[in-house]
C-alpha cells in the first residue's frame, strides 16, 4: 500500500469482531493501535472488558489501555486530546494509527470538535447524587426537561451519568448543556472511519450472549469480587457502571446470581443497540457487514483503496 498521512478509525458495536479485524490489518500495514474504548483505560479490569490480551498487545502497540486506576474517570475532552497526541507521534514514527473501539461518545467529539464545558465538580456530583438517592433519578430528568428539554429528550430516565452531568453544568454555569454544545467548539478531525455493523441483529445478539457467557466462564465475578474487596470502589463511579461490572457487583451485593447472565447479556445488547444508532448518525462511516462472508478481506480492501 502507498503513503499513508491519516489516522484510521474502525468502529462498531461491542462483540462485533473489531480486535480481530484490527489484528490482521496489523498484519498487513504498520499500524498502532488506539483504543477508542471507555472501560479498556483501567487497570485490573481485563476480563468483563474483553481487554486485548497480553499477547496480542506485544504483538501491535496498544495505547490508551490500562492507563487509569478504576478510581478515576476519563473525559471525551481527555482522549480526544490523548488521541491527538498520539495520532501525530506515531505518524511521526512512520506508522499508521489505527483508532479502534465502541466508545462512540469519544468518536464523536473527535470527529465534531468539543465545545468548552466546565470539569467536573465533585462536591456538586456527590450533591446530584444525594438528591438522586432521595428522589430517584427519573425525578432528576423531569427536573431537567423543564431546564434542558433538548438534552434530556435524548436521555433516558435512568441515564444516572448523563442525567448527572446535563444538572452539574446547569449549576455551574448557568447554562443548558445544549446551549454550550452548540457554541464555539475546538476543530474536529477528517479522519476516515470503518464501521462493522450487523445486518442480522440475531447474529449479534447469539455472539453477545456467548461473549458473555465465556466471560463468566474466565472468572468475571471473581474479578469483581477483588475490585470490590478494595474497599474504595462503588457503583457510583464510572468504571464500575461498566456493563457486565455493575451486572456482577449488584448480583454480589444481593448474593443472588440467578439472573446474571440473563441481565448482563439484556444490558450488552442495550449497549450495542445504543452503539449502532450512534453510528448510524454518522454518515462519514464506511460500513462494513461484520455478520458477512469476509467482513475482514472486506475491510482490508477498503483500505486499499483509501491508502492507495
Amino acid at each position: 500500500m502507498g503513503t499513508f498521512l491519516t489516522p484510521i478509525c474502525l468502529a462498531g458495536p461491542t462483540g462485533c469482531g473489531k480486535t480481530a479485524a484490527a489484528l490482521a490489518i496489523a498484519e498487513v500495514l504498520p499500524v498502532e493501535i488506539i483504543s477508542v474504548d471507555s472501560a479498556l483505560v483501567y487497570r485490573g479490569m481485563d476480563i468483563g472488558t474483553a481487554k486485548p490480551s497480553a499477547a496480542e498487545q506485544a504483538a501491535v502497540p496498544h495505547h490508551l489501555i490500562d492507563i487509569l486506576d478504576p478510581l478515576d474517570s476519563y473525559s471525551a475532552a481527555e482522549f480526544v486530546r490523548d488521541a491527538k497526541r498520539l495520532a501525530t507521534q506515531i505518524t511521526a514514527r512512520g506508522r499508521l494509527p489505527l483508532l479502534v473501539g465502541g466508545t462512540m461518545l469519544y468518536f464523536k467529539a473527535l470527529f465534531d470538535g468539543l465545545s468548552t464545558l466546565p470539569q467536573a465538580d465533585a462536591q456538586l456530583r456527590a450533591a446530584i447524587d444525594a438528591e438522586a438517592a432521595e428522589r430517584g433519578w427519573p425525578a432528576l430528568h423531569a427536573e431537567l426537561a423543564g431546564l434542558d428539554p433538548q438534552t434530556a429528550q435524548r436521555l433516558a430516565p435512568n441515564d444516572s451519568q448523563r442525567i448527572q452531568r446535563a444538572l452539574e453544568v446547569i449549576r455551574l454555569t448557568g447554562m443548558p448543556l445544549s446551549a454550550l454544545h452548540a457554541a464555539t467548539r475546538d476543530e474536529g478531525v477528517d479522519w476516515p472511519l470503518f464501521s462493522l455493523e450487523p445486518t442480522d441483529r440475531t447474529w449479534l445478539h447469539q455472539r453477545l450472549a456467548r461473549r458473555f457467557d465465556l466471560m463468566l466462564g474466565q472468572g468475571l465475578l471473581d474479578e469483581v469480587k477483588a475490585l470490590r474487596a478494595r474497599g474504595d470502589l462503588s457503583l457510583a463511579l464510572p468504571s464500575m457502571r461498566c456493563v457486565g461490572y455493575r451486572q456482577a457487583w449488584e448480583a454480589l451485593d444481593a448474593n443472588d446470581f440467578s439472573e446474571l447472565r440473563e441481565r448482563g447479556i439484556a444490558a450488552t445488547r442495550q449497549l450495542a443497540k445504543r452503539q449502532i444508532t450512534w453510528l448510524r448518525s454518522m454518515p462519514r462511516r464506511r460500513v462494513i457487514a461484520c455478520d458477512g462472508p469476509q467482513p475482514t478481506p472486506e475491510l482490508l480492501a477498503g483500505l486499499q483503496r483509501l491508502l492507495g
